[in-house]
C-alpha cells in the first residue's frame, strides 16, 4: 500500500553554482561519502549531485520530520538507484514496515527524483 510520494526537481547549473561557491565544503556537508564517490568518478558530476539531492529532498516529502542531508542517501544497487539510511532513521522504516523506491532522471537542465513509500513488501 503506498503511504506516500515524493517528487522534487533540481535545477543542474543550481548545483554548479553551488559547488563553484563553497566547492569541497558543500560536497562534504550534503553528501554522503558512497553518492560523492559515484558522482565525482563521472565526466560531468553536476547531473548525478542534482539527482542526489532531488532524492534527498522527494524522499522529505514523505517523512514527517526533518532530517540532515545526509540521514538519507542515494546507493547503487548494479544500475538501480536505492535509498540508504542512517541507522536510526532504517530502524524506524523496518518498525514501520516502510520501503522507499526509488526513481531518478535527469537531462541538459535538469534532475528529477521520486521516491514512493510503501508499507508491506511494495513488490509487484
Amino acid at each position: 500500500m503506498i503511504v506516500a510520494l515524493g517528487a522534487d526537481l533540481v535545477e543542474i547549473a543550481r548545483v554548479e553554482r553551488l559547488f563553484a561557491r563553497h566547492g569541497e565544503r558543500a560536497l562534504r556537508r550534503l553528501f554522503h561519502e558512497e553518492e560523492a564517490a559515484y558522482a565525482l568518478a563521472r565526466q560531468n558530476p553536476f547531473p548525478s549531485l542534482a539527482a542526489r539531492l532531488a532524492a534527498k529532498e522527494a524522499f522529505q516529502k514523505c517523512w514527517p520530520e526533518g532530517l540532515a542531508w545526509r540521514d538519507v542517501w542515494v546507493g547503487m544497487e548494479g544500475k538501480k538507484p536505492v535509498l540508504r539510511f542512517a541507522p536510526s532513521l532504517g530502524r524506524r522504516l523496518e518498525e514501520a514496515g516502510l520501503l522507499a523506491h526509488l526513481t531518478l532522471s535527469h537531462e541538459r537542465a535538469y534532475a528529477l527524483a521520486v521516491v514512493v513509500l510503501v508499507k508491506g513488501r511494495g513488490e509487484g
